[in-house]
């Protein structure tokens, strides 16, 4: 019923518009808003090169106001150069303000990598680590005559996967290996962009003696938050006599196990909850790099490239998208995650309850838990970026919103932002909080397992 109330609202201010005006919406949609124009300072020369995806000449745009059939939301001022696009799930426009002009989305593009990412894996995909070697296990020392070879492109390998492995060692009789430690080009630890310094890392990690404080903290939160404190018996603990390589390795190698990450789902929770720039390129490189990404969303999600332009994955760098454009995308990864059963609180913050980017962000009593989106924040690009996009619940139903501001001060942005989007909510009849049982960022990435050649499983779901 709140949501025939608030189509009346809009038809009834459409009439009431057109009966005095003539007004017709020039792209044949059904008019819900009207033209409403609103004074403003004067604004400042447009930035040289901020120009429409795939034109070669400057965009310099000449704002006409905010359309909308709520007079509040007309008389808020937007500050700097910015484009705004609010509708409901229904295709309502709430207000629209240079919806069609592009802009720099900052890390609003990783909302386009994370959809790629579940286009060509899908939520529960897992990236796989095995590990091989080339020796015998002699069990009467427990040690391993051969090499020990490590192979995987898993983005969120860390310390706590690195024990992990010593312990599944362990568990197979091998407490040092009498080899060399080598591990393939597309292998990283802790988020270091080398393979070799992941190797080393890695061979630090095994050895007890030389583990570092930092290793031993995240095993053990590791086993708190999977389950399993008190059913690790001892200190996982591997050493070698040999030294780290990076190479690609033989075909003719035993597999011991493998170790499986936790389910796409939950990296890119983490990685939209706190905007990690290197997981969202590593995640873009396996898919092809950002122009991969970028054709997986023109192709599945209806978006002309003119309109969305990326040079990254992360929202580093120079990139443009129309609101109108990422309004799309939202709508298609609304549509591809319910599919699984899922929502936009699946992989992204929620405000005021999860942490990261939007944890101190409708915070309130009144707001908390009722927006759902992603943030972006150039300081120096473009003169100053901030964006925000993704989903606000009302007690008039769920909303759909992109806001992006350039040319201007971050901080005053996010104020904006947060004043603006609440302004929307009061409109509507005030914020209520989405539907979300809360998981701990670390629960989430605590849900990975160890699985051996004969279908056995440790880890995970357990």
């Amino acid at each position: 019923m709140l949501k025939i109330a608030l189509r009346s609202k809009l038809i009834l201010a459409v009439f009431a518009v057109i009966g005095t005006s003539g007004v017709v919406a020039q792209d044949g949609r059904t008019p819900f808003m009207q033209d409403i124009t609103v004074v403003r300072e004067p604004v400042a020369s447009p930035t040289p090169g901020v120009q429409r995806t795939g034109s070669s000449a400057p965009t310099m745009p000449v704002s006409t106001g905010m359309r909308t059939s709520f007079p509040a939301l007309a008389a808020a001022r937007v500050p700097g150069y910015s484009g705004i696009l609010i509708e409901s799930m229904d295709g309502l426009i709430v207000a629209e303000s240079n919806a069609d002009i592009a802009f720099n989305p900052a890390s609003n593009v990783k909302v386009a990598t994370a959809y790629a990412v579940l286009k060509t894996f899908g939520p529960e995909f897992r990236f796989l680590t095995s590990i091989y070697t080339d020796g015998g296990i002699d069990r009467s020392t427990g040690t391993l005559h051969g090499n020990l070879y490590v192979s995987g492109k898993d983005p969120m390998f860390a310390f706590q996967h690195g024990v992990a492995l010593a312990h599944e060692l362990n568990k197979l009789g091998i407490r040092s290996i009498a080899g060399d430690l080598v591990v393939t080009d597309n292998f990283s630890m802790n988020y270091a962009a080398s393979p070799g310094v992941s190797a080393q890392t890695l061979q630090l990690t095994l050895d007890a003696s030389r583990r570092t404080a930092a290793a031993t903290k995240q095993w053990n939160e590791f086993l708190m938050h999977s389950g399993r404190w008190g059913t690790v018996a001892g200190t996982p603990d591997v050493r070698f006599t040999g030294a780290v390589y990076v190479q690609s390795i033989p075909s003719n190698l035993q597999h011991l196990f493998t170790h499986e990450s936790t389910p796409v789902k939950e990296i890119l929770k983490a990685v939209l909850c706190f905007s990690n720039n290197f997981l969202s390129e590593r995640l873009g490189a396996l898919l092809g790099g950002p122009y991969a990404v970028a054709r997986i969303v023109h192709l599945n999600a209806g978006v002309d490239p003119s309109e969305f332009s990326i040079q990254t994955a992360s929202g580093l760098g120079i990139n443009r998208v129309t609101p109108n454009a990422m309004m799309k995308l939202l709508r298609s990864l609304r549509s591809d995650l319910a599919r699984y059963k899922l929502t936009f609180a699946d992989i992204m913050p929620v405000a005021g309850v999860d942490r990261g980017t939007l944890e101190g962000r409708f915070g309130d009593t009144f707001s908390r838990a009722s927006v759902v989106g992603k943030t972006g924040t150039l300081p120096r690009g473009d003169s100053g970026v901030s964006t925000l996009a993704g989903e606000i619940n009302t007690k008039s139903g769920r909303f759909l919103f992109v806001i992006f501001n350039q040319r201007g001060n971050f901080q005053q942005f996010r104020a904006f932002q947060n004043y603006f989007v609440s302004l929307v909510q009061g409109q509507l009849g005030g914020a209520e909080p989405v539907p979300y049982n809360f998981m701990s960022l670390d629960a989430r990435m605590a849900r990975s397992r160890i699985t051996y050649p004969d279908g056995r499983s440790f880890g995970g779901e357990e």
